[in-house]
């Protein structure tokens, strides 16, 4: 698959549907990071007038997930990879149009060189973090991503 914000969006539709039903949206991707953005709607909103927690994660995960699926298939090698773990910070409510940033590209090209060399499994955290229009963080969130070199 290509990597572009087209693709990655198609992607979503038939692999990842209720984070496409939920407006999670890839708006570009970089060796080293990627951006998603997600709109506060009724659709996602939570009891308190805000975006449920679970669809920032969403759009927080793809952030990581799709450059770990980046590096992969630039390293040419076939590669497994599975969120081990995850932390979530919420520091204000989710309203609007929320952006979410990962910058860790350079993190996971790292770890793919060290499973290739060793043929051992590595884990890496990786963050995103969410912004509202205002420019205020509404929250941070980590993944703890394990990948693996397949044989």
């Amino acid at each position: 698959m290509e990597f572009t914000p087209a693709k990655l969006n198609s992607f979503l539709f038939f692999k990842l549907p209720s984070a496409f039903w939920s407006g999670v949206r890839v708006k570009s991707i970089l060796p080293q990071s990627c951006t998603v953005t997600v709109k506060h709607r009724w659709f996602n909103q939570n009891p308190f007038n805000s975006m449920y927690f679970a669809v920032q994660a969403m759009a927080a995960e793809l952030t990581t997930g799709a450059l770990v699926m980046y590096q992969i298939k630039n390293s040419g090698k076939k590669i497994s990879m599975l969120v081990a773990n995850n932390k979530g910070n919420f520091t204000k409510k989710a309203k609007g149009r929320i952006t979410f940033v990962c910058n860790d590209g350079h993190l996971i090209e790292e770890t793919i060189k060290v499973a290739v060399a060793t043929g051992e499994g590595q884990t890496l955290w990786m963050k995103s973090i969410g912004i509202d229009e205002k420019g205020d963080q509404v929250s941070h969130m980590e993944f703890e991503w394990s990948i693996k070199v397949k044989l």
